[in-house]
């Protein structure tokens, strides 16, 4: 589909969404998390579009900045220049960064190197990362069944994560 880059930022964002790479939707659109994924993320996060759609407020930086693609099971991941050529230096430009939500295994190896190693692992973890680092399941409507085997994410992770999003955006 071609390069069409859809990332959200301004240095004075104070969360930052470390994502996968946009799908098909979002490529389409130039939105990022405009598709069902958005909607259960805003609702994990406990937050309104506007303040979502905010860059002053949110910073949305997937690994890989345009839609790589169909695979079999889904899109495909990430690709692989993407990340090692822009990310650091668009990292360093969000120096006001509180809390980095890292959603799916590409930008949990990126973000938390010292990670257990799967997306379950990593997640069921999170206390490890607590208070500035957050990893996230994809909220893909594909990973409904990771969440009806894991209910412990909704119960003990997602109130949490809503208290500090909050408590970060409004100070």
């Amino acid at each position: 589909m071609g390069p069409r880059p859809v990332v959200q930022a301004a240095s004075s964002a104070r969360v930052l969404i470390a994502g996968q790479a946009p799908g098909r939707r979002v490529h389409e659109t130039g939105i990022p998390f405009n598709d069902a994924s958005g909607n259960r993320l805003r609702k994990w996060l406990g937050m309104d579009e506007a303040t979502f759609y905010d860059p002053a407020q949110v910073a949305i930086l997937p690994m890989g900045f345009c839609y790589p693609g169909k695979g079999r099971s889904g899109d495909l991941p990430p690709k692989p220049e993407c990340a090692p050529l822009w990310r650091q230096s668009l990292l360093d430009q969000l120096p006001n960064i509180q809390l980095t939500l890292v959603i799916g295994q590409y930008a949990q190896a990126w973000h938390l190197p010292d990670r257990p190693g799967s997306v379950t692992a990593t997640v069921r973890g999170w206390r490890t990362w607590w208070p500035y680092h957050v990893p996230l399941p994809h909220p893909s409507p594909r990973n409904q069944g990771w969440l009806q085997r894991h209910p412990w994410f909704e119960q003990e992770l997602l109130p949490d994560l809503r208290e500090r999003v909050h408590t970060v955006l409004h100070p």
